[in-house]
């Protein structure tokens, strides 16, 4: 008999390849007639091949959701009603984090699932504070004394300003025209720039997982305040010294407004296998298995049964558990075609603005110019 291969893209680190290639041959064990071979991209080479070329190559591809709408409309990927899941569908609505699952529907039709789930969290090092600070003001006292972290390259300076201004009570982009109102925006980037005077100059070309390297090594370092959650670093023998990840710090609407992250499995339009691709990724998003064999191989699953589970949680130090308040109260970014230009194109203006390269209203023209130009 001779096999399906089923070809899959994905990002270049254990959440993202290791997961899915641990629960691949999972699959194989239990269908020896399909075979899952999984393929990866570091995160800026995934960015820039486009999907449409992508698409063409492989049957799966695990994908960021602000890509979604750009990709259904423009026939890149098939939904996955209609084929035989629906009443899986159901399940996994009521078994999402947040709007995780939300994230990837579009015109009433499911084009991803969400495999990850994740949003801008915080992480200290249990060895060096007894308790992570509770609300900014206490963030900023910490960092007076040196020992904060914060990445802030341009994508993640952008997801910062939507988490603390969605915090303090306004949503970006949620008027027409408008990122901001002037007060939201001044409130919002003051913290920023106070925060930006007190941690190391490099961290406005860090990420998170750079940040979650350097917070995991030597002792300088104890806190950061927002990044994207990796659970790997809460795992016994990942780095030298294990991190603890909790909620963002406290706003005026508590924990609530954090950036909505995280990665979605998805179906090529173009697969000659579709509707075997398609069973794989319900299986893998599946609870069972995303609690079992996606965990272990490394991943940060989206299933809010995985979240929940006594076993999971002990071998991340209550990962799940201790951010669960960030996720359900998460930022969902503009469901546009042309998010993704919007995003590339002003993000870099917020860690210009931050670095004392543009004023603020130049910032604040410039964000306001480019919702009305890309969210027309």
């Amino acid at each position: 008999m001779s096999k399906t291969v089923l070809k899959g893209m994905t990002w270049e680190h254990e959440r993202g390849y290791g997961s899915v290639v641990a629960a691949a041959k999972a699959y194989s064990a239990l269908n020896p007639d399909i075979e899952v071979r999984w393929e990866y991209r570091s995160l800026q080479a995934f960015a820039d091949q486009p999907l449409e070329v992508m698409a063409k190559q492989y049957d799966l591809l695990v994908i960021d959701h602000p890509h979604i709408p750009h990709a259904a409309e423009e026939g890149i990927l098939s939904p996955l009603d209609g084929f035989g899941h629906d009443a899986d569908l159901a399940v996994l609505a009521r078994q999402s984090v947040g709007k995780s699952f939300e994230s990837y529907s579009h015109n009433g039709q499911q084009w991803g699932l969400a495999s990850d789930a994740a949003a801008q969290v915080a992480a200290y090092r249990p060895d060096l504070i007894k308790q992570p600070p509770r609300n900014w003001t206490e963030v900023l006292s910490l960092a007076e004394e040196g020992k904060v972290l914060w990445p802030y390259k341009p994508v993640d300076s952008w997801s910062s300003l939507i988490t603390i201004a969605s915090g303090n009570g306004e949503e970006p982009m949620r008027t027409p025209g408008l990122f901001l109102t002037r007060p939201a925006l001044e409130q919002a980037f003051k913290l920023m720039t106070n925060l930006a005077k007190l941690v190391p100059s490099d961290n406005q070309d860090w990420n998170p997982i750079q940040a979650a390297d350097r917070l995991s090594q030597g002792n300088e370092f104890a806190y950061c305040p927002l990044l994207f959650g990796y659970t790997n670093y809460s795992r016994d023998g990942y780095r030298e010294h294990k991190l603890i990840f909790t909620d963002i710090p406290e706003s005026k609407n508590g924990v609530r407004g954090s950036l909505l992250g995280g990665a979605g499995i998805t179906v090529s339009a173009h697969s000659k296998n579709r509707q075997a691709a398609i069973d794989y990724a319900f299986w893998l998003s599946s609870a069972d298995v995303q609690s079992g064999v996606y965990f272990d191989g490394g991943g940060q699953p989206g299933n809010s049964k995985a979240w929940e589970d006594e076993r999971i949680n002990a071998l991340s130090e209550n990962f799940f558990r201790n951010t669960r308040a960030s996720l359900e109260g998460s930022y969902l970014r503009p469901r546009h075609v042309n998010y993704i230009e919007l995003q590339n194109e002003l993000s870099q203006l917020v860690t210009d603005a931050l670095v004392g390269k543009m004023s603020l209203d130049e910032l604040e023209k410039a964000l306001n110019s480019g919702v009305s130009k890309w969210l027309a």
